[in-house]
């Protein structure tokens, strides 16, 4: 540990920097703009995959990369901490890929006040790059509310059809989950005697002299319910999908991909090892919510006609699958769980700048109104349909999506067998409404109101400045789903190291 600048402290400082940067560049006009903002935006992804390549999972405490700074607030236990371990890592890689990606897509849309857009967007990177680097708790949750406040701004400002309202919800509800979570911290902090909100000094002092079991019981539920509304966990979901399809594409990407993520990482990181004594208490909560996720959010998903509706109804739905492998409490099933977080992160992003793309071209978001557009798009269907198969975790090495699922229903076997049968039904769900989106968009007859487009509007495929920040999203997907390890292997070393999932998997008879 050092007091030293890191490449974290850059990580996070560089799309801040530039953010403000592009304000000043929109006095200089649209390509100086796009200049800055898409430094912003590489900067960050080239660090985060050196910290990849580079990083040490032997290091003493499982976090490479730490540095702490005094903030003046050392009094009440808070300072400037951070670091990655295992579990850190590949969402903190993930969040500087999904960003760069939609970066590059925001630069070259036509929105209204082009710098302020990519001002907000890159605050927004900035708080995602933070949350996954804080070890700090304060700090985890600080990055959180600054990355969280620009996608108001963006959905009621730059978002389409019904923006006012969709903002208004996502404030109200992401509001109550923000609190709910910061009185499930507060209660951990004070109760537990700390005096600090460091991460690893809680579990050092928290393992010698673990919480009372009504403290535990209240403390986790506080937690549970708090993160689980900021990830959509059924029913306190609809916020997700109303304002997904309100939200600008770019907002989308980085919110759905990647923000929405903060929630079951602060279970995985924070909640279970610290509370585990509350997991057990809520345990059935948390696999009957997660399965409605599943179950009844896919059912919704598949009568769904809107496009972007029904990506922000199946982001929902897999949030389920997520949930019931942090359930399962082994490290199999949460090392699924975070590997499903990563390639969910990359999926959800593609799909929903794919989705934008197919809507320049159509004018509308109605499947019914589409058809055949396979025949003038024919590279924007092949990268629809890899995108919805990565979705629906096809089968096969190929595909990043499908090691995560796979390593949660197997943990679901060893744990509850019944729940894995139920949540299995989700793997059809999944495939009917794939293939029934795939169908009506890119495939068969064009439909009347398609046609009459084309009289008005020359549809024409991707563009290279298009295809750029998808092709960087499969290749990642790719590349994950051929090489597993380049995360498994550091993921299960620093999960081992929790006693709470290493205890849970030996009990179970679990190998990974």
């Amino acid at each position: 540990m050092n007091d030293s600048v890191s490449l974290l402290h850059f990580a996070i400082a560089i799309p801040l920097l530039a953010a403000f940067a592009t304000l000043w560049a929109g006095k200089l006009g649209r390509p100086a703009v796009q200049i800055v903002s898409v430094t912003g935006f590489a900067l960050p992804t080239l660090l985060a995959i050196f910290a990849w390549v580079s990083y040490n999972p032997e290091v003493a405490g499982g976090y490479d990369f730490v540095t702490r700074h005094n903030t003046g607030l050392e009094a009440v236990g808070i300072s400037l901490h951070l670091g990655l371990n295992g579990v850190a890592l590949p969402l903190f890689v993930m969040a500087a890929v999904v960003g760069l990606a939609a970066g590059l897509y925001a630069a070259q849309s036509k929105a209204e006040n082009l710098s302020r857009y990519l001002f907000c967007l890159l605050v927004m990177q900035s708080g995602l790059m933070g949350v996954f680097a804080s070890i700090d708790v304060f700090f985890f949750y600080f990055f959180h509310e600054l990355a969280l406040i620009p996608t108001f701004v963006m959905v009621g400002v730059w978002g389409g059809r019904e923006r006012s309202y969709a903002a208004m919800k996502m404030t109200i509800y992401l509001t109550l989950g923000a609190m709910l979570s910061l009185a499930g911290l507060i209660a951990l902090y004070v109760k537990s005697g700390a005096e600090s909100f460091d991460l690893i000094t809680l579990k050092a002092h928290l393992a010698a002299a673990p919480l009372s079991d009504t403290v535990s019981t209240y403390a986790f539920g506080l937690l549970l319910f708090g993160f689980g509304i900021l990830v959509s966990l059924w029913p306190l979901h609809t916020w997700a999908p109303l304002g997904y399809g309100a939200a600008p594409s770019s907002a989308a990407m980085l919110h759905a991909g990647v923000l929405k993520k903060f929630g079951l990482y602060g279970l995985i990181q924070i909640a279970v090892p610290l509370i585990p004594g509350g997991v057990g208490q809520w345990e059935g909560w948390i696999i009957w919510l997660a399965l409605g996720n599943v179950v009844i959010v896919g059912l919704v998903t598949m009568a769904q006609r809107d496009l972007k509706q029904m990506l922000g109804y199946s982001s929902v739905m897999h949030m389920g699958y997520a949930f019931l492998g942090i359930a399962a409490m082994s490290v199999i099933g949460v090392s699924g769980a975070v590997i499903m977080m990563v390639a969910h992160g990359l999926t959800v992003a593609l799909l929903f700048m794919l989705s934008t793309m197919i809507h320049h071209r159509t004018q509308t978001f109605e499947m019914e109104e589409m058809g055949g557009l396979s025949k003038k798009a024919p590279v924007l269907s092949a990268f629809f349909v890899c995108g919805m198969m990565a979705s629906i975790a096809l089968p096969g090495p190929g595909l990043a999506n499908f090691w995560g699922e796979f390593g949660i229903f197997v943990s679901l076997w060893q744990f509850k067998p019944w729940v894995l049968c139920v949540a299995a039904t989700g793997i059809i769900i999944s495939a009917i409404y794939a293939l029934r989106a795939i169908a009506r968009v890119f495939f068969g007859t064009e439909s009347e109101d398609f046609q009459e487009v084309q009289k008005e509007h020359t549809v024409i495929d991707m563009t290279w400045a298009e295809r750029v920040p998808a092709l960087i999203l499969i290749i990642v997907l790719f590349f994950i789903g051929f090489f597993p390890k380049t995360i498994s292997s550091s993921l299960n070393d620093a999960l081992e190291s929790e006693p709470v999932y290493a205890t849970t998997e030996a009990e179970q008879g679990g190998s990974h």
